[in-house]
C-alpha cells in the first residue's frame, strides 16, 4: 500500500490543508481514508483535502510524508491524475461538456431500468439490435423487476439506483442504456453517490423521455455530455434509419455532422445561432425546476418534445420554465414531436405564442421524440442551428 501525504501548505477557508493520495488506486485511498475517519466529502477528483490539524495523526497512521512535487509526479506516473478538462466535474451552464468515448465492436454495454416496468419481449428485441452492432450486453440485476405496490414503477428505488451505480462504476462497461422510459428516474437521483460516480471513466448514457432528468443530472453533477436517443425497449421497434442514426452517432461520430440531414422541418423564426445542445422532454424539464439537478438553457440551443400532454398543459409547462428564467440566454430552439398531445394546430399555437417572442431562431416539426423514426441528439455539445437551411450542425464529433 502506498498512501502519501504532502505538507499542509495549501490555504483555504482560513486554514492550511494537505493532500492525501494513493499512487496505486482510488479504492485503496478510499479504504484507508474510511479506516482513518476521513470523511468522504473531503475527496476531490484524485485526493482528499486534509486540514493541518489532522496531518500528524495521519502520518502516525501509516501515510508516507512526501513533497508536493512528489505527489504530483507519482499521481501522474500512476495515471490517477487527470487534467480537469478530462475529468468529470460540474461545469457552468453554457459550457461544452466532457464528451464520453465512442463505442467499438466488442464493447460491453449495460442496460438498466430507472423508470417504468419493462416488457420482456420488447427488451429482447432491443437487445438483439444492440448485439447486431457487435456489442456485448449485460443486464442490470433488477431490469425486469416490478414494484410490489406501485404499478407504474419497474422496481424498488434503491435497487434501481444500485444497478445504475454498478454499471457506471464498472470499468469494463463502455455505455449505459436505459431499458425504457415512463416515470421513476427522479426518485433515484438523490440515492446516487455523485462524488463516487465522478471517479469513473466517462461513458455514454443513452435514453429519452423520463431519462431527461438523468441527462440533466449527469450534465449538472458530472459535466458529462450524453445522448438523447431510443431506450432499449424502443430500439427494437425503431425504424432502420432511426436505429442507424443512433449507431453512427455512437460508433462513427466523425461521420455525423448535420443532425437534421434528410429530416423535414419548418422554419418558424429565421436566423442562425451557435450554442450548447440542451433539453429533452418538456414535462421532465419542468419537473426538475428548483432541484440541484436541473440545468438551464443559458447559451444553449434547446430541443423539446413531449407525449400525451394536452395543449393547456404544454402552455403551463412552458410558462413555468419562462417564469423561472429557464429560457434566459437561450440562443435557439428546435421543436420535436408532440405526440398524442391533442389538436396539432392548438399545440403549435401554444408553442408559437410562448416561444416565438424569444427572439431566437426556431425550427419546428422535427422528427425527434416519441416516434419510431426519431433522430438521436447529443446533449451538452456545441452545434450551429441554421433555421433557414434547416440544419443542426455539430462543431465537433459528439463522442471522443
Amino acid at each position: 500500500m502506498a498512501i502519501l501525504i504532502d505538507p499542509p501548505v495549501w490555504p483555504a477557508h482560513g486554514r492550511l490543508w494537505a493532500h492525501l493520495v494513493s499512487d496505486t488506486s482510488l479504492d485503496e485511498l478510499h479504504a484507508f481514508a474510511a479506516a482513518a475517519g476521513v470523511p468522504r466529502r473531503g475527496f476531490e477528483r484524485d485526493h482528499y483535502d486534509i486540514p493541518a490539524s489532522s496531518y500528524d495523526a495521519l502520518v502516525a497512521a501509516g501515510t508516507s510524508p512526501v513533497s508536493v512535487r512528489d505527489v504530483v509526479r507519482r499521481l501522474t506516473v500512476s495515471g490517477l491524475r487527470k487534467r480537469k478538462a478530462d475529468a468529470m466535474a460540474p461545469r457552468a451552464p453554457g459550457r461544452q461538456l466532457l464528451r464520453p468515448h465512442r463505442l467499438h465492436s466488442g464493447d460491453l454495454v449495460a442496460v438498466v431500468t430507472t423508470a417504468g416496468p419493462v416488457l420482456p419481449e420488447r427488451l429482447a428485441a432491443g437487445v438483439a439490435r444492440l448485439e447486431s452492432w457487435g456489442l456485448r450486453v449485460r443486464m442490470g440485476d433488477h431490469v425486469l423487476d416490478r414494484h410490489p405496490r406501485l404499478a407504474h414503477l419497474a422496481g424498488i428505488d434503491v435497487d434501481q439506483a444500485a444497478d445504475l451505480s454498478a454499471a457506471w462504476m464498472d470499468s469494463d462497461v463502455r455505455a449505459v442504456f436505459a431499458a425504457r422510459g415512463g416515470y421513476g428516474t427522479q426518485r433515484i437521483l438523490d440515492l446516487l453517490d455523485w462524488r463516487r460516480l465522478a471517479e469513473a471513466d466517462p461513458k455514454a448514457l443513452i435514453g429519452f423521455s423520463d431519462l431527461t432528468v438523468l441527462h440533466q443530472a449527469v450534465a449538472a453533477r458530472l459535466g458529462l455530455a450524453s445522448v438523447h436517443g431510443p431506450v432499449v425497449s424502443s430500439l427494437g421497434e425503431a425504424t432502420g434509419d432511426s436505429a442507424d442514426r443512433l449507431r453512427r452517432l455512437l460508433f462513427d461520430p466523425d461521420e455525423v455532422v448535420d443532425l437534421l440531414a434528410g429530416i423535414e422541418s419548418t422554419t418558424w423564426v429565421p436566423g442562425r445561432a451557435d450554442g450548447i445542445l440542451v433539453g429533452g422532454n418538456l414535462a421532465m424539464l419542468t419537473a426538475e425546476l428548483g432541484t440541484s439537478f436541473g440545468r438551464p438553457s443559458t447559451d444553449g440551443i434547446v430541443v423539446l418534445e413531449d407525449i400525451a400532454e394536452a395543449p393547456h398543459r404544454v402552455d403551463r409547462q412552458l410558462t413555468q420554465l419562462q417564469r423561472t428564467g429557464w429560457f434566459d440566454g437561450v440562443r435557439g430552439v428546435v421543436l420535436g414531436a408532440f405526440t398524442d398531445c391533442g389538436d396539432p394546430v392548438q399545440v403549435d399555437a401554444v408553442l408559437w405564442e410562448r416561444l416565438g417572442s424569444l427572439g431566437v431562431p426556431i425550427i419546428g416539426g422535427v422528427d425527434f421524440g416519441h416516434t419510431r423514426s426519431s433522430i438521436s441528439i447529443p446533449l451538452g455539445v456545441t452545434a450551429t442551428l441554421d433555421a433557414d437551411a434547416h440544419s443542426l450542425t455539430l462543431t465537433r464529433p459528439a463522442l471522443s
